[in-house]
């Protein structure tokens, strides 16, 4: 896999850059909630443009069907982007129609562009691959080179992420190369105890990383919504808590398996639950009540774990030589359910182990309760791409990686 720096070596001076990242980012309106992805993108613009390229920025955001949406536009993402680099990012109010052609242009050396939302056009999300190629010969147009530096996309098979770099020079940018030696951390090369935190809503989300990671780590610990069918697949009473009833079977078999390879499985041992889902926009109080993993009232939801609970995934953490999470520990969102994901944040900024925070709703988590990387508090590595992290440790082929292979 060719790298940014040698092909700034080989040099980008007066030629167009396409650089795909990952911009998709939360909004509330117009308003960039948490701006973590285009932070993270910072480092390879900048040194393309420092290099005198003509850099074009492109990017998905939300699931538009294939058409503009004002609501998924990237207007935003442009605005914040200039001002994280310090000069003027235009932007282009489509993808490879007049203005896309126009903006792009119109650049010099050194400067920045942005396109529209690419999921504005049916080609980059189509199954077909000959209406795919067409956006992507179009895109191909825009430019000379390519640059993959989206994270959070590569394990789509989309026009811009894995049919581009087949048609243009491609190397991969600062943030994908960091991901991936990360990644190898937490496959090829891992410190022992090995320790996995899963959370998040569905257990159907990480069946595949749990079946791989039972071949790999030392230490699971299961948190947030999936743990009540993990729960019930134990036999316990959960309630109204979320559950999926077809995964029951899928559970058991994993924890036998646990059990077999000494693999430590660790589930709740006390949980939060209320009779109602809780208001996130007003965060009017809850009012939750603990009770033990085993005694969830049958007309009462779990919406976060335990006090007790909290305490003993800090103990399992604590000597940890690798720590992998991805997922919160309950409704982080409202306060008063986001003490277990504080919990588990606190115990990984307290281990001396390496840790890896792995995207998605977790990285958002960490940065609403205010474990941001860049305070100094410190976790070694925070994912922009939670889907692309879980599916690269499942040991899939990731498309826009593939791609950018030479």
């Amino acid at each position: 896999m060719k790298t940014i720096d040698e092909l700034i070596q080989d040099g980008v001076e007066g030629k167009r850059v396409f650089v795909r990242a990952d911009l998709n980012v939360p909004l509330d309106g117009t308003t960039i909630t948490d701006d973590g992805r285009i932070r993270a993108v910072v480092p390879t613009v900048s040194a393309l443009a420092e290099a005198g390229a003509k850099v074009i920025v492109a990017s998905h955001l939300g699931r538009p069907k294939g058409a503009p949406d004002p609501k998924f536009s990237l207007a935003p993402a442009a605005t914040r982007l200039g001002e994280l680099l310090g000069k003027n990012v235009s932007f282009a109010t489509d993808t490879v129609g007049d203005s896309a052609k126009a903006t792009v242009a119109a650049l010099a050396n050194g400067e920045v562009t942005l396109l529209e939302n690419l999921r504005f056009n049916a080609g980059e999300t189509s199954k077909d691959d000959a209406e795919r190629g067409a956006f992507a010969d179009a895109l191909a147009g825009l430019a000379d080179l390519y640059v993959g530096d989206g994270f959070g996309a590569v394990h789509r098979k989309h026009a811009s992420v894995f049919d581009l770099p087949a048609r243009l020079p491609h190397a991969a940018g600062y943030l994908i190369a960091t991901e991936v030696g990360v990644l190898k951390k937490l496959t090829d090369q891992v410190r022992r105890p090995y320790a996995v935190v899963l959370g998040g809503a569905k257990v159907s989300d990480k069946l595949g990383v749990i079946d791989h990671l039972l071949e790999k780590a030392d230490r699971i610990l299961i948190g947030g919504g999936m743990a009540y069918t993990f729960l019930k697949a134990k036999g316990y009473e959960v309630g109204i808590s979320l559950l999926q009833e077809d995964q029951i079977p899928a559970v058991q078999g994993y924890l036998r398996r646990a059990e077999e390879r000494g693999v430590e499985f660790v589930l709740p041992v006390d949980v939060l639950v209320a009779a109602e889902f809780p208001d996130l926009k007003t965060k009017a109080p809850a009012h939750p009540e603990t009770v033990a993993a085993d005694a969830i009232p049958a007309d009462q939801e779990g919406l976060d774990i335990g006090p007790e609970t909290r305490k003993l995934y800090a103990s399992k953490l604590a000597d940890a030589a690798t720590v992998f999470w991805n997922g919160p520990m309950g409704v982080f969102e409202h306060p008063d359910y986001a003490e277990g994901t504080k919990a588990v944040a606190q115990a990984l900024l307290d281990s001396p182990a390496f840790t890896v925070v792995g995207g998605g709703d977790s990285a958002a988590a960490v940065r609403l309760l205010g474990f941001d990387e860049e305070t100094g508090r410190g976790f070694d590595h925070i994912s922009t791409g939670g889907g692309a992290s879980l599916e690269y440790l499942e040991g899939k082929t990731l498309p826009g990686l593939a791609a950018l292979e030479d």
